[in-house]
């Protein structure tokens, strides 16, 4: 007889597991595994589900083209899904192979008929799916939230639907309207196979459609594109997000699965891929948005040139990010500390730079990209990107010696000081006495700088889909001039402050 258990590992990992001749031990909140194949030693080999991808050396992983699992990006593969599934492969010690599909329904015969070894797809666990499946941790939580447009008359409900409802086929989406259309039969909606949920969210927008519905995950990352696409209600709760494997195969693949999770859960792989994709978007603000998408239009044309001359080995969007964090593309724009110009800099650091007027925009532009990269390069070298690029951003706002009163905060309360996501939560202790009396450099607004990070992370994003979706609205018309007003600002003798 099958035991099925609920069980967590660390502070959140949920595992639905059936299990079958495995033995797990828990200590100090981390998953131990003893794997016990029944029938002995000698039949892992020709019998476990484990034992077939090591003895083939390659994981066989299913997976959806997406924003969120799996795409071609300029570099090669990305994705959260992606790198999860390329960290096991690497644990398990076999290559990888990644075999995309477009709708889950495809995905799921594959499983079953033993052509995959597992799916990794970003798949919430509802009732439904978990009758089909075993399934790994719930490394995410989800919910799928009813989409319109904004402006359009505000669903608050199921019965205030009054138009249009599409879905993709075989999401989750499905099952959930099923459930809802029991408490009412007058519901009704139409699934398209031929049209993603990121499509979807683009047809409401181009009022094609007026509604579907998205994962609360892609959502946030879509309204970073567009601020227009509104939530009406939650047609579900949170559900877990995990990896599917064949129910009817041995669990010592998805033992070591578990095992696997609950190693990057611990060491905060897990938290650093997941602030990676989603960390800088779990808050949206709708005015910022359309503000920030309205002046890539207007003004950064004119500014453009610059970032691209400038920015060396750095990339001019995530340039053009950071100015506009510090001064929304104001060649003028000055704070009460004094900094000024497009990249906020300091007189003594703009003399340093040898910047002779930081008003003047091509001067304060390429003052700010040298300036960030002597950042970089004095971040620790064993430090990996993108968190050594995060760092250098910090630093530029909090300064160097704040930054690494907040790495030693870090290693002193037993996290890794030198991943984003365990540093970011001692920069916002800078605040705190008992905390930032111990330090060095004392006292600092370190919340502004994880704000600031996160900040440019947003911009960078929209102006990257932006420049690969929409490129010529980014194109100046003209080559770059310093206008009248520009001109009088860069002749303001502001070096002898």
């Amino acid at each position: 007889m099958k035991s099925y258990y609920l069980f967590t590992i660390g502070s959140h990992i949920k595992c639905f597991l059936n299990i079958e001749g495995i033995v797990i031990r828990l200590q100090h909140g981390l998953a131990l595994f003893l794997i016990l194949i029944i029938g002995g030693c000698n039949d892992i080999k020709h019998s476990s589900s484990l034992g077939d991808v090591l003895e083939a050396g390659v994981l066989k992983v299913g997976t959806t083209y997406g924003l969120t699992t799996y795409y071609n990006g300029a570099t090669g593969p990305v994705g959260f899904e992606y790198e999860l599934a390329e960290g096991f492969a690497a644990y398990l010690g076999v290559k990888l192979e990644v075999l995309p599909y477009y709708n889950l329904d495809d995905l799921f015969p594959q499983l079953t008929d033993a052509n995959l070894d597992m799916i990794a797809a970003g798949m919430s666990v509802n009732p439904e799916r978990f009758q089909r499946f075993k399934f790994g941790p719930g490394y995410q939580s989800v919910s799928e939230k009813l989409v319109f447009k904004q402006g359009k008359e505000w669903p608050r409900s199921i019965q205030d639907l009054k138009g249009k409802l599409v879905i993709a086929a075989g999401s989750s989406h499905h099952d959930s309207l099923l459930r809802l259309q029991q408490e009412d039969p007058q519901l009704s909606w139409q699934e398209t196979a031929d049209t993603d949920m990121e499509e979807l969210l683009e047809m409401v927008l181009n009022e094609e459609l007026d509604y579907t519905i998205a994962d609360s995950n892609i959502l946030a990352l879509m309204r970073r594109r567009y601020p227009e696409l509104s939530i009406g209600f939650s047609i579900s709760p949170e559900q877990d997000v995990a990896w599917a494997v064949n129910k009817d195969r041995d669990d010592s693949l998805l033992a070591a699965l578990i095992e696997y999770f609950g190693i990057i859960q611990n060491n905060g792989t897990l938290a650093a891929l997941e602030d990676k994709y989603f960390g800088h978007v779990r808050q949206f603000n709708y005015v910022d948005t359309r503000a920030f998408i309205r002046s890539s239009r207007e003004i950064l044309p004119k500014f453009k040139p610059w970032f691209e001359q400038y920015s060396n080995d750095l990339d001019w969007r995530l340039l053009a990010a950071m100015s506009y964090q510090e001064s929304h593309w104001r060649p003028d724009a000055k704070s009460v500390t004094g900094v000024r110009g497009m990249m906020m800099l300091t007189l003594a650091t703009a003399k340093d730079l040898g910047i002779v007027s930081r008003l003047d925009p091509e001067q304060s532009i390429k003052g700010g990209a040298k300036y960030l990269t002597n950042l970089l390069k004095r971040i620790p070298d064993r430090i990996t990107h993108p968190d050594r690029l995060w760092f250098a951003l910090a630093a530029y706002n909090v300064g160097l010696g704040h930054l690494e009163d907040a790495r030693v905060l870090t290693d002193r309360q037993g996290a890794n000081p030198d991943m984003w996501v365990d540093v970011k939560k001692r920069l916002l202790q800078l605040r705190q006495k008992k905390y930032y009396k111990t330090t060095r450099y004392g006292y600092a607004r370190g919340n502004e700088a994880v704000a600031y990070v996160d900040n440019i992370r947003r911009y960078y994003d929209t102006l990257v889909w932006l420049d690969e979706q929409q490129p010529q609205i980014l194109e100046p018309e003209t080559p770059p001039e310093i206008t009248p007003e520009d001109s009088t600002l860069a002749n303001d003798s502001e070096v002898a402050e």
